[in-house]
C-alpha cells in the first residue's frame, strides 16, 4: 500500500506545475498585469469547473477514497457565485458561458466520475491545494491590480473564511490524501491524471491572450500606482 501520495503527487506534477506558472496569462497575473474583464471571465471558467467537481465528488462521499478528502469548507462554487455577482450584476448566470477549454475540462471531470471516480483525487488535489497556497497570492495581486477597497468584495474564492489557519489545514488535507488505502497502479493514475489536470488548466489559461499594447498600459498603470503609493506614504 502507498502510504505517502501527497509527497507523491507533488513530485509527480513538479513539471506541469513549472508548465502552468510560465503560461503568458499566469506571469501577467503574477506581475500585476490584470483586467477586470479577463478576471472575471476567468472567475466564469472556474465556476463551471468547480460546479462539476464538487458535484461528481459529492455523488461518491461513501466511496472510501472519496469521502475522506471531500471537506466541505474547501468547495468553491457559493463563493465563486458571490464574486460572479459582484462583477457581473444580479443576472450573472445569464452572461456567463464556459470556453471550449473549460468544457474539455469539465467532460473529463464527469466521465472519470462515471468510469473511475478515484481519478476524481487528482482535480481535487490540483485546484484545492492550489487555492490554499499560491491562490492566497493571487489573492493579494488580483486586490491591488484591480483596486479592490472594500474586504472580501470580488476576492471571496480565494476566502476560506472557515479555516481559522491554512498551513495547519493543508497539512489536514495531505494527511487525509496519505490516509487513503491505495495499490501501486490506482497511485499511479491518479499523479498521471493530477498531471491531466495540469494540462486541462493550461488549456484555459492559453486562451487568454494579452495584446502587447494591453501589456504596456498595464505596466505604465502599475507602476504609476507604485510611486503614488510611496509618494503618499
Amino acid at each position: 500500500m502507498v502510504t505517502n501520495l501527497a509527497t507523491q503527487l507533488k513530485e509527480g506534477t513538479a513539471k506541469s506545475h513549472s508548465l502552468v506558472e510560465n503560461i503568458k496569462f499566469i506571469k501577467m497575473f503574477i506581475s500585476g498585469v490584470l483586467t477586470k474583464t479577463s478576471y472575471r471571465k476567468l472567475l466564469a471558467n472556474l465556476y463551471f469547473i468547480y460546479s462539476s467537481l464538487e458535484n461528481e465528488i459529492d455523488k461518491h462521499n461513501s466511496n472510501p477514497l472519496i469521502g475522506p478528502i471531500n471537506f466541505q469548507t474547501l468547495h468553491r462554487k457559493k463563493s465563486l457565485e458571490k464574486d460572479l455577482k459582484y462583477y457581473y450584476g444580479e443576472n450573472w448566470k445569464s452572461l456567463i458561458k464556459p470556453s471550449k477549454a473549460t468544457l474539455i475540462y469539465t467532460q473529463r471531470i464527469e466521465k472519470i466520475s462515471a468510469h473511475k471516480p478515484e481519478l476524481l483525487i487528482a482535480h481535487a488535489y490540483t485546484r484545492y491545494l492550489g487555492d490554499l497556497s499560491g491562490g492566497q497570492l493571487l489573492k493579494k495581486i488580483t486586490k491591488k491590480s484591480l483596486q479592490l477597497q472594500e474586504e472580501g468584495a470580488g476576492l471571496d474564492f480565494y476566502n476560506f473564511k472557515n479555516i481559522e489557519n491554512l498551513q495547519e489545514f493543508k497539512k489536514i488535507y495531505k494527511d487525509a490524501l496519505n490516509s487513503l488505502q491505495l495499490d501501486r497502479d490506482c497511485t499511479n493514475s491518479i499523479i498521471a491524471e493530477a498531471n491531466t489536470a495540469f494540462k486541462l488548466n493550461m488549456s484555459i489559461f492559453q486562451e487568454f491572450s494579452v495584446s502587447t499594447s494591453q501589456l504596456i498600459i498595464m505596466l505604465i498603470k502599475n507602476l504609476a500606482l507604485s510611486f503614488l503609493g510611496r509618494e503618499n506614504s
